[in-house]
């Protein structure tokens, strides 16, 4: 029987383990256990305040709404509109103005003259400095409060299945980056005889596929994220050009941009480089290399520093730098990790040299990690309350507890780094010599037959190499402590990414202050119904109380007494008066004036602090039968 040759390259042996199969079960794992309880990303600039304010009542209509934001934002038309009661807009409908004063984020519409009394709408939408969109609504009164038919939409901007999406992209994009920048560092720092390697081949061109696709679905998505949440959009040309001109959308075209010129690097990396024999020509092409490689992967990383957390908040000018420096330690560590587990588990040439470079790389690596992730977090939280009372800040602390994992793990791999040697390979398993074609002619062997054995010995020989190198303990345990490495790094590149999409705890404290220092909402008008009894003829019945709107200032009263038939019931006398008990204040009188027969009114009465309020009324209705009837009620 003849036996059929394996390809050049292949193996006779069924590998059940490949290193780039389990980075993809991993990466698939954790990033689909975080997106299944995440949900739209966080604002990152809030509302802080407005004019008017949330659920306040106005006399008189004002001139304009204006709304002021923790961080920058960016507008549009319709990014601010004022809805009255019938659901019609009350603005100009202008491109809100820009009202910002130092420090201060400020935007605000003009408001129809001539408005009716009623509550009214205001719908904001716009985009955080860091790229994330924000929505939100609140209303206000002018007169006194109404019904009203404006219905807003349930979804939050930025959620829906265009926001799982475009999450996702976003996950994945942070993952090619890593293992493109990170495994080409490794082929030409730490193992430059990689670059004619396949599976290290193959790693960078997938890293610098995956960071390419994600960066397009990222900007045809970008339109309908932040805007309609409708997979149709991403085709709408105008709303395309709309995102061409916004920073997140510049950010996204420059990247593809940078990933054409990282395409180039590639070839010449795996091309000529991998060619290149004469020493001195391979120094300096390593060389040029390094600095256009590291121009490009510098570039890529500024796409995300100055468009996300870093190009916004204090600092920006320092914080973005340190932000492309933290990226490109990420990736030169982590990418660099699993191109040595895949230089580990499916090359057998790796040698240790290349280990001890890799280690002293990571080494540094983790140096520059600290110092620029010390200054994130100190510009990112700011306090301690905002460490462990944030989501922003619990994550970092999750980041922190991983990267302390993996120096630990990190430990071993350097100590398995330290024993390791170059296993040498017996003569007997060398190579042999090539047949010459015109010697088999001349002994009678078939050419293709001579080519057939000389591939199967040459895959024979690999396959033996590869067994001596497994055989050797210190090398073992360096693949496994390398795959605990990998494994926790996924782990840690997943945390890190959700991260860029959380609102800083320092944000959220800020508004959480604001918010808390701002007066407290209206609580709405008050209604109260008291039953009475005065003991004499005709003396029972039920008092009706509105107080509107029922807040702090100016209120107006109106009382109702209804007889025990349910009839409007005029009495003699009736008085009210409002004692805040836990603040020492009153009893407040109110006279109010008779309008029609059960039915008393008063016009601006003060409450002057919320609070929980007593409101005592005394009816008489004969010269000698009177009571008085007291309930507690929570204004304002």
């Amino acid at each position: 029987m003849t036996a059929t040759a394996p390809r050049p390259g292949a193996s006779p042996i069924r590998r059940p383990f490949t290193a780039a199969a389990l980075a993809a079960a991993l990466v698939s794992l954790v990033f689909g256990l975080i997106l299944a309880g995440a949900g739209p990303a966080s604002a990152h600039a809030a509302l802080t305040g407005s004019d008017p304010q949330d659920g306040a009542v106005v006399a008189t209509a004002p001139k304009e709404v204006t709304l002021t934001f923790s961080e920058a934002i960016a507008v549009g038309d319709g990014s601010i509109r004022v809805l009255d009661p019938s659901s019609k807009r009350a603005d100009t409908g202008v491109e809100p103005k820009d009202l910002s004063d130092g420090s201060t984020v400020r935007y605000g519409v003009e408001l129809l003259p001539g408005l009716p009394d009623g509550t009214y709408t205001v719908a904001w939408q716009a985009i955080s400095a860091d790229s994330h969109p924000i929505s939100g609504a609140f209303t206000f009164s002018i007169g006194a409060p109404s019904e009203t038919t404006v219905a807003l939409p349930s979804e939050e901007v930025g959620g829906g299945p265009v926001g799982t999406v475009y999450g996702i992209a976003r996950y994945v994009a942070y993952a090619g980056f890593t293992l493109l920048v990170g495994g080409a560092a490794f082929v030409l720092g730490c193992w430059p005889r990689g670059a004619s390697v396949r599976p290290m081949q193959r790693l960078v061109v997938r890293g610098w596929v995956t960071l390419t696709a994600a960066t397009l679905v990222m900007l045809l998505l970008r339109n309908p994220y932040t805007g309609s949440g409708k997979f149709a959009d991403a085709f709408d040309l105008d709303g395309l050009q709309a995102v061409l001109d916004t920073k997140p959308g510049a950010a996204l075209v420059s990247r593809l941009l940078l990933l054409g010129a990282a395409a180039l690097f590639i070839a010449v990396l795996f091309g000529t480089y991998a060619r290149r024999e004469d020493a001195v020509e391979k120094k300096d092409l390593t060389f040029g290399l390094a600095v256009g490689g590291g121009v490009v992967a510098a570039g890529i990383a500024a796409t995300w520093a100055m468009s996300e957390h870093a190009s916004t908040g204090i600092q920006a000018g320092i914080a973005m730098p340190v932000d492309v420096l933290h990226l490109l330690a990420v990736a030169a560590w982590l990418g660099g990790l699993v191109s040595l587990l895949v230089a580990l588990y499916r090359t057998p040439d790796i040698g240790s040299e290349a280990v001890r470079r890799f280690s002293r790389v990571a080494f540094g690596s983790v140096l520059v990690l600290a110092a620029t992730g010390i200054y994130q977090s100190w510009r990112q939280v700011g306090s301690w309350s905002a460490l462990t009372g944030t989501r922003y800040g619990q994550l970092l602390i999750l980041k922190v507890a991983l990267i302390a994992v993996l120096l630990a793990v990190a430990w071993f791999s350097r100590r398995w780094t330290g024993r390791l040697t170059d296993t040498a390979v017996p003569a007997s398993v060398e190579p042999e010599a090539a047949t010459e074609p015109d010697a088999e002619l001349a002994d009678g062997v078939d050419p293709e037959r001579a080519a057939q054995l000389a591939r199967q010995q040459a895959v024979l020989t690999a396959t033996k190499k590869k067994r001596i190198r497994d055989a050797d303990p210190e090398r073992s345990g360096l693949r496994r402590s390398v795959l605990a490495e990998a494994a926790i790094a996924v782990v840690l590149l997943a945390v890190t990414t959700v991260l860029t999409s959380t609102e800083p705890g320092r944000t959220e404290v800020e508004a959480k202050d604001a918010a808390s220092s701002a007066p407290a909402p209206a609580a709405g008008p008050v209604n109260l119904s008291m039953p009475f009894d005065t003991g004499g003829q005709n003396g029972k019945g039920t008092v009706r109380i509105d107080i509107d709107p029922g807040r702090t200032g100016s209120n107006e009263m109106h009382v109702r007494v209804d007889g025990s038939d349910g009839k409007p019931m005029d009495v003699p006398e009736l008085k009210v008066a409002l004692t805040l008990e836990a603040q020492e204040i009153g009893p407040l009188p109110v006279v109010p004036d008779r309008l029609a027969e059960g039915h008393w009114s008063a016009s601006g009465v003060q409450i002057p602090m919320a609070g929980e309020w007593k409101v005592d009324v005394t009816v008489r209705t004969s010269d000698i039968d009177q009571v008085t009837i007291d309930k507690n009620v929570k204004i304002g």
